[in-house]
């Protein structure tokens, strides 16, 4: 199979569309097990002697990390419109990004939280950057009709690759520190110490080594735009034509209206993935073992639910799908704060009180469990569909300022959403009050994208 460049007919051969498809299989394991399922838990769990003050902390990182995201996105993005190529933007963030996963491994149980927290900030605006400027190559590489399909799937790779890691974790490397054997019965790999928290601590070099193998073939096959203005006269005239957009915005409704949308239900689902691990671990003391097979259950739903939205996708359009999505994801949410140990759906549902004897033992882990499974149905193809909403609707000579604001409206509030999070915890006592601020983001953006149409002309509002 080929595609071919929508505006020059170039063919891009099935290498390229694979090789940038694999950029999500490469990076995805960092979303997955550090800030979700391994290392995030960990650090609230296990890091400190204070869980509820860990997990502010760890909304606190997400939060400065979306600023300075938010910030320097659209600017990015500008930028490389008038510099021409993506790689070398790329390159310079995956450094920073395998540089800063790789010092995780020092953030040992009774250390100082400054290192790690500095460490992760990096690692999350680096992960973004990197995640702008590979976006705004897709426009160039399928046309219209099928980037909802190939949006899908390469969201849907990222997941198997998290997947695939994760498991590795949970099986071979991962231990209860009381048995100091995994779920197979074996002590964990390279001699490492469960009590001292190097199954959680080995997944930053991890994740940095596997983005590290698998982003060269993006590097490889994928082609990119020939080089343009030298950097300095790129960064002048990238500033001004973030101007012109922004102004230009103003004429062009519908997107403005999608972006706006994104910017509060994005914030949701940030909230939900970056919250959702350290949430479960601070409710039910799982540990490193429980987490992660938890990950894996979500990974192995989500896979699913990507492959069905790219469908989904194609025919019915990727506004429809992340409509879908947000309905799940705003059950799910709704039923995870609802969630106690005793009940669900907020007393509705009465569950058996029994003492944890085994994985997933008591009805609310099970209750939980079910939740998470709306959850891994849905937080993949909103986001995909999502992607693939605004590369139908934009040209690709301005792919790359406005995959920039893009970036800017996934994250320009999403520190709303983390620090709604702390306030609410901090003034209550209470993570399941944090976690409800969640369910405004997501109802507040499903509400505003029930008004913007399927679908406009590129040069058209």
């Amino acid at each position: 199979m080929a595609s071919s460049f929508p505006t020059t007919g170039e063919t891009i051969p099935k290498r390229g569309i694979w090789g940038w498809m694999l950029f999500d299989w490469a990076a995805q394991p960092f979303f997955t097990v550090v800030t979700t399922f391994i290392f995030g838990p960990y650090f609230v769990a296990r890091l400190t002697a204070d869980p509820i003050s860990a997990q502010t902390t760890w909304s606190n990182m997400a939060t400065i990390s979306s600023v300075i995201i938010a910030i320097f996105s659209p600017i990015l993005g500008s930028i490389a419109d008038q510099s021409g190529s993506r790689k070398p933007w790329i390159a310079f963030f995956a450094t920073l990004k395998i540089a800063s996963l790789s010092m995780l491994w020092f953030a040992a149980p009774g250390s100082a939280l400054l290192w790690p927290v500095t460490f992760m900030i990096l690692a999350s605006i680096a992960a973004e950057f990197s995640i702008v400027f590979n976006d705004s190559m897709m426009p160039r590489l399928t046309t219209p009709d099928n980037v909802g399909r190939i949006s899908n799937t390469a969201w849907g790779l990222g997941y198997l690759g998290g997947m695939v890691v994760l498991i590795f974790v949970v099986l071979f490397l991962a231990a209860a520190p009381g048995s100091g054997v995994t779920i197979l019965g074996i002590p964990p790999l390279f001699g490492l110490d469960p009590a001292a928290g190097e199954d959680a601590r080995i997944t930053g070099p991890i994740s940095a080594l596997w983005y590290f193998v698998f982003i060269l073939p993006m590097f490889f096959f994928t082609p990119d735009v020939k080089k343009g203005l030298p950097f300095g006269k790129a960064v002048h005239s990238g500033l001004s034509e973030l101007k012109v957009t922004l102004r230009e915005l103003r004429g062009r409704p519908v997107i403005t209206r999608f972006l706006i949308a994104r910017m509060l239900y994005q914030d949701g689902v940030n909230g939900v993935l970056i919250l959702g691990g350290t949430f479960a671990a601070g409710m039910f003391g799982w540990g490193t073992m429980e987490i992660g097979i938890y990950g894996i259950i979500l990974n192995i739903v989500a896979i699913g639910g990507c492959i069905a939205a790219g469908y989904v996708d194609q025919r019915l359009g990727s506004r429809t799908t992340v409509l879908i999505s947000l309905t799940l994801l705003l059950l799910a949410t709704i039923g995870i704060v609802s969630t106690q140990t005793d009940s669900t759906l907020f007393g509705l549902i009465q569950l058996q009180a029994s003492v944890r004897d085994g994985l997933f033992s008591t009805s609310a882990e099970k209750a939980y469990l079910f939740y998470g499974i709306l959850v891994g149905l849905a937080f993949g193809p909103v986001q995909a569909s999502s992607r693939s909403y605004l590369s139908r609707n934009i040209t690709v000579a301005e792919a790359g300022r406005y995959f920039g604001i893009y970036a800017l409206s996934g994250r320009a509030t999403s520190f709303m959403a983390t620090l709604s999070f702390s306030i609410a915890t901090y003034a209550t006592g209470s993570a399941h009050v944090g976690m409800a601020m969640l369910t405004i983001f997501l109802g507040a953006g499903f509400l505003l994208l029930l008004r913007v149409p399927e679908g406009v002309r590129p040069a058209q509002s």
